[in-house]
């Protein structure tokens, strides 16, 4: 195979970072634009959750563009949008600019996952496909952990508005680098035809050739598969996303954390969170190597990742500080163990090369309505409460357990979907 096919995925790792340290800089400025801003705690969490309508919403408008149009035009427009309206963060005067700003952002970032697991199929045999979902999922714990320091460091150095300025530039110096240096496998001029069919034949994993026409949205959504893929990611979601809005605010205010603290005690999760999505992506694929079946291999690190995730329950409940960063370092880390192996799953599941990436929008869509209710049921409760997070962790840890079942019990084979007779070559 083509060492190129490492290339590809470094710059989606590289994208990854740049998606999360985008969505991420809000939750870490929110004490800053709160009192410039006046805004209370629930209008806080309105605006955190506003990316994630739009995020979701057009999950599946975006993949089924990628899908038509190729993942080197799409996944560039995507990154263009969303680094614009990071940009335009800078200049919010109150909740409905925030609002606004924040909707767009989503509609931008809803082509990243979805176009870089088109970059998994498109480059990687099955057998490692997990360790080339982990590398490009690990880029959300990456940027996750950078926006901490970094954000923080710029908020200080040059306040909280030229600090989103700063990120969003960013994007802009990826997307050229991308149009140089991206080309599916059949249009690059260092990739052979021998290893192109090797591709085309690791693509070929049933009885039926892969090359079928793509099927529709409505016989996805009739798929038991899809419904558990979907279910089980949403639940994921939930806990994964209170990482990048509200942990700093839970370190600043239950554990009572100075900036300073957050800075370098907040990136503990994180970065203990790393190495477990290459570690989860990793073990599927030498499971499969080993003549595990792709349900055995994708459920067995589905299933336990999940199982151990819940343990974010117990992070409010217990008195020590370092206790509450060790429960939630080794629950982002299960997370994370999952998330590789849940972005393999587009490629095995999809009855058609022209399904991929609308399967990996399905799932993710589902998945970040978990974003709407984390951020907003917990801005909520903080207001109804007076700053308690006992009661959104506790939720985010039951469904940590559902996901669990899900992929283990709704979810079916972790097999290609067959195509109705009337879309076969």
């Amino acid at each position: 195979m083509s060492p190129l096919r490492w290339q590809m995925i470094a710059l989606c790792f590289v994208a990854n970072i740049i998606n999360f340290l985008d969505r991420s800089n809000l939750a870490i400025a929110v004490p800053h634009i709160e009192a410039e801003l006046h805004l209370s705690s629930f209008q806080v969490g309105l605006g955190l959750s506003a990316f994630f309508w739009t995020y979701a919403l057009m999950q599946v408008p975006v993949g089924w563009l990628i899908d038509r149009f190729g993942v080197r035009r799409c996944l560039a427009g995507s990154v263009l949008w969303w680094s614009l309206f990071t940009a335009a963060t800078a200049f919010i005067s109150g909740l409905p600019s925030l609002l606004a700003a924040r909707l767009l952002l989503g509609v931008g970032e809803a082509g990243a996952l979805p176009g870089f697991a088109k970059v998994v199929f498109n480059w990687f045999p099955r057998t490692e496909r997990g360790v080339a979902s982990s590398i490009f999922d690990s880029g959300s714990r990456v940027g996750s952990a950078l926006a901490l320091p970094l954000v923080a460091w710029l908020v200080a150095s040059v306040g909280w508005r030229q600090s989103f300025i700063w990120t969003g530039l960013l994007g802009f110096i990826w997307v050229a680098v991308w149009f140089w240096l991206y080309r599916d496998p059949k249009d690059h001029s260092h990739v052979t035809e021998a290893e192109c069919a090797l591709l085309r034949e690791s693509q070929r994993t049933h009885d039926e050739p892969i090359e079928n026409s793509p099927v529709s949205l409505g016989y996805l959504l009739k798929q038991r598969t899809i419904w558990g893929m979907m279910i089980g990611f949403f639940c994921l979601n939930f806990a994964i996303y209170f990482f990048i809005t509200w942990f700093p605010t839970f370190l600043i205010k239950a554990r009572h954390f100075s900036m300073e603290e957050v800075q370098y005690y907040g990136l503990f999760p994180a970065l203990f969170a790393i190495p477990f999505g290459w570690i989860g992506g990793a073990v599927s694929d030498a499971l499969l190597r080993r003549g595990w079946s792709a349900t055995r291999a994708r459920k067995t690190c589905l299933v336990g990742g999940m199982l151990v995730s819940c343990v974010i329950a117990f992070a409010p409940l217990v008195q020590s500080s370092v206790t509450a960063l060790v429960l939630m370092g080794a629950s982002y880390a299960a997370l994370a163990f999952t998330a590789a192996n849940i972005w393999t799953l587009p490629g095995e599941v999809a009855p058609s090369a022209g399904n991929v990436a609308l399967i990996g929008a399905l799932q993710n869509g589902a998945a970040n309505l978990a974003g709407i209710g984390i951020t907003t049921f917990t801005g909520l409760l903080l207001t109804l409460t007076g700053g308690s997070f006992v009661l959104p962790l506790a939720v985010a840890g039951a469904l940590c357990i559902v996901g669990a079942l899900s992929y283990l019990f709704i979810m079916g084979p972790v097999e290609r979907i067959s195509a109705p007779e009337n879309t076969r070559s």
